[in-house]
């Protein structure tokens, strides 16, 4: 029996007293890696489990499976220590721990609608191994409340026990507090929610000592997964607007990027673009259960899986301008992840774009510096080991993600091992326009309508 739902604040003020206590961290994504070394750093014993065995045998050989220098330089310190270890056996790992920490989200699938399969099998397998007076900790995305009623009952039916009772049950959610989202675990504001005050107390005593950010109590869990849905779906409004008025700025020979760097370049820097909303499906489906419509957050959604069918114009009307079709023409895609600067496949939105292309009978490669060129392959995709076999002899090259280092690319060097005469379609509008045509493109940039080719 763990002796944790009966914390009081002066049992972990002292890294000794920690010590007496195992988290299991499940999922060991960013959020969940970071979380895992702060809880270390803490003094915590800590078992990270995750379903990929290449991430559990890098993390066991003392690496980081994040190639930034400095998520790795503070991550590979702490997976190295003795009180960290890694698993891909979930059920052992609960049967040890006296704390669990889900980070497993529910997916969507193609209908638009949530898809709670994988957390399920999730919650069935902590609920199997679960210790009496243990604490769960939800940090996941999942609809307002699916915490309550999906979850808890799996775990009660699996363990045999009554949460709130004989375990306890909370919600936590970080908000965005940086442009940096791995800051935000150590700094941003926590909204916290239990299913009892007991459960509530001791999730907050557990966060309060990785948490230099203000913890914020909220009354239960459904209101804390609320403010987790609503911060993603203000987003997805805003990226739609932001989309609009960029294809605007096309049709009306503006730089949307001049306009956006002086209103706030910061703010602004990451909102057009290709993006897939995904959150935001959570919080549609839930309204419809309650017979709400969001159909300003609806036509959203619509409006940012639809600057894709964009990105296919652009690309084909740069083709156009140089005198070659879509189909069989070579395109080069630049960029996978599915945020700038940081290595992260899930959601994002090039594998769509490279599917589409390739069913109009084009033939694509693409390359992305955050990833290897055996992760690429092993993706699927189509790719050369270097910047220069990947664009050589093709016709189109398609800037898709707003890595910074694309804003450095040898322009007039790639043009000329390009097929002649050669397009660029900026995507993440990194590529600055006169540059590109300076060096011989022929230039189209989402947002960006002075092209002059």
């Amino acid at each position: 029996m763990s002796k944790t739902m009966k914390l009081a604040s002066k049992d972990l003020e002292s890294q000794q007293n920690r010590k007496e206590y195992t988290i299991c961290m499940v999922g060991c994504g960013r959020t969940g890696l970071v979380s895992s070394c702060l809880f270390v750093e803490a003094g915590f014993n800590v078992i990270g489990v995750d379903t990929s065995s290449h991430i559990v045998h890098q993390l066991k050989k003392g690496k980081s499976p994040f190639t930034e220098t400095n998520l790795r330089k503070f991550i590979e310190p702490h997976i190295k220590n003795t009180k960290f270890r890694a698993t891909t056996n979930l059920r052992k790992a609960v049967s040890e721990s006296d704390i669990i920490i889900i980070g497993v989200s529910a997916s969507i699938d193609k209908k638009k609608k949530p898809d709670y399969s994988r957390l399920e099998k999730t919650c069935k397998d902590i609920g199997m191994s679960l210790t009496r007076g243990s604490l769960i900790i939800f940090q996941n995305t999942m609809g307002p409340g699916m915490t309550t009623t999906l979850a808890k009952e799996i775990l009660e039916t699996a363990s045999g026990l009554e949460a709130g009772t004989d375990f306890g049950v909370a919600y936590s959610s970080t908000l965005n507090n940086s442009v940096h989202p791995s800051k935000n675990v150590p700094n941003g504001t926590k909204i916290v929610g239990g299913i009892t005050k007991r459960s509530l107390k001791v999730a907050c005593l557990i966060l309060e000592t990785i948490t230099k950010g203000e913890i914020i109590r909220v009354k239960d869990v459904k209101t804390a997964e609320a403010v987790k849905l609503l911060e993603e779906a203000y987003k997805d409004v805003n990226i739609a607007f932001a989309n609009e008025f960029a294809q605007f700025c096309e049709k009306a020979e503006i730089d949307f990027v001049k306009v956006r760097n002086i209103i706030n370049p910061l703010k602004f820097s990451r909102m057009a673009g290709l993006h897939i909303s995904k959150d935001s499906h959570f919080l549609i489906d839930e309204a419809e259960a309650v017979d709400v419509k969001f159909r300003m957050l609806s036509l959203s959604t619509k409006i940012n899986d639809e600057t894709l069918d964009h990105a296919i114009r652009l690309v084909r009307n740069a083709l156009q301008s140089s005198q070659k079709p879509l189909r069989r023409s070579k395109i080069s895609v630049f960029g996978i992840s599915a945020i700038p600067n940081r290595k992260k496949v899930a959601n994002s939105a090039t594998k769509k774009l490279v599917n589409r292309l390739k069913k109009m009978g084009a033939s694509v490669q693409v390359y992305d510096p955050f990833f290897t060129h055996n992760e690429l392959l092993n993706m699927g995709y189509d790719a050369q080991a270097s910047i220069s076999k990947t664009v050589e002899g093709t016709d189109c090259l398609v800037v898709a993600v707003a890595h910074e280092r694309f804003s450095r690319l040898n322009l007039r060097r790639l043009q000329m091992l390009m097929k002649q005469p050669a397009s660029i379609v900026d995507m993440g509008q990194i590529v600055d326009p006169v540059k590109a045509e300076k060096a011989g493109f022929v230039y189209r940039g989402f947002g960006r309508g002075v092209w002059t080719k």
